[in-house]
């Protein structure tokens, strides 16, 4: 069954009331965890009209033919970002993407922003490594005993500020300088940071759903960007194309 005839049959029948299969597996599962799903055409921005398909209750569908096209294209860019052992910084700080940015990142020892997105955190880069710096010196000193010549209080705040560092920059300790790229979910609400890493010539990967300007995207994986399942399904993607670039250029390696 074609894209074309399975959106053609969604838009009379939700997933609930009607099991709409194709014979193709990726655009199965991207079904399967509502990545078709958009918002409301009165949300739409401009740039994404080429990704509709149609509308079902007022709700857009995007053409899963070009979502899963997309994503193929930015795969293949992250398999080579790791072919050259560049880093690739996932963000995604909206509340139903933390667990699997940070879950995908902590996977393959990348960095990552699962909170709010600190300003400066690429264009004033050097000040924000020393703030990471110094949290890792407090947490060392404090494993090793050396704060006991401070009095109780200033052990307290001690602690405090490291709590309040790790929750700012506990995701960044990985980043040592400018990453190879950055994967976000939602450039539209991460839009400081997409700003940010175009400002430092850093390549945007992106999740982004019918209310984004694609324009501002390097790689643009139109899809829903608010479902946990489309979400977790997309960063697994992209974390198995890191993997599987790594794998490579670990092969070829062997063989020089």
């Amino acid at each position: 069954m074609s894209c074309v005839l399975t959106a053609f049959l969604l838009s009379f029948h939700s997933m609930t009331e009607a099991k709409v299969t194709s014979s193709d597996p990726i655009i199965d599962t991207l079904f399967s965890t509502g990545a078709h799903f958009g918002y409301r055409r009165s949300k739409r921005h401009p740039t994404t009209s080429a990704y509709i398909f149609g509308a079902k209750s007022g709700v857009e569908i995007f053409d899963l033919e070009k979502t899963k096209a997309s994503l193929q294209k930015a795969e293949e860019f992250v398999r080579t970002l790791a072919k050259e052992g560049k880093t690739l910084l996932f963000v995604g700080g909206k509340n139903e993407a933390r667990d699997a940015v940070k879950a995908g990142a902590t996977k393959l020892g990348m960095p990552a922003v699962f909170g709010r997105w600190i300003g400066g955190s690429l264009t004033n880069f050097a000040n924000i490594r020393a703030r990471i710096d110094k949290m890792l010196d407090l947490v060392s000193k404090r494993e090793k005993g050396e704060l006991v010549k401070y009095t109780k209080k200033e052990r307290l705040l001690i602690d405090r500020e490291v709590v309040k560092l790790e929750a700012m920059f506990g995701g960044l300790v990985p980043l040592k300088g400018m990453p190879g790229a950055m994967f976000v979910i939602d450039p539209g609400k991460e839009h400081i940071a997409v700003t940010e890493a175009k400002k430092e010539g850093v390549q945007v990967i992106a999740l982004a759903s019918s209310d984004c300007d694609f324009s501002k995207v390097d790689f643009v994986i139109p899809g829903n960007d608010a479902s946990r399942a489309s979400i977790a399904y997309f960063i697994d993607r992209v974390v198995l194309a890191y993997e599987g670039g790594k794998s490579n250029n670990q092969e070829t390696s062997s063989k020089q």
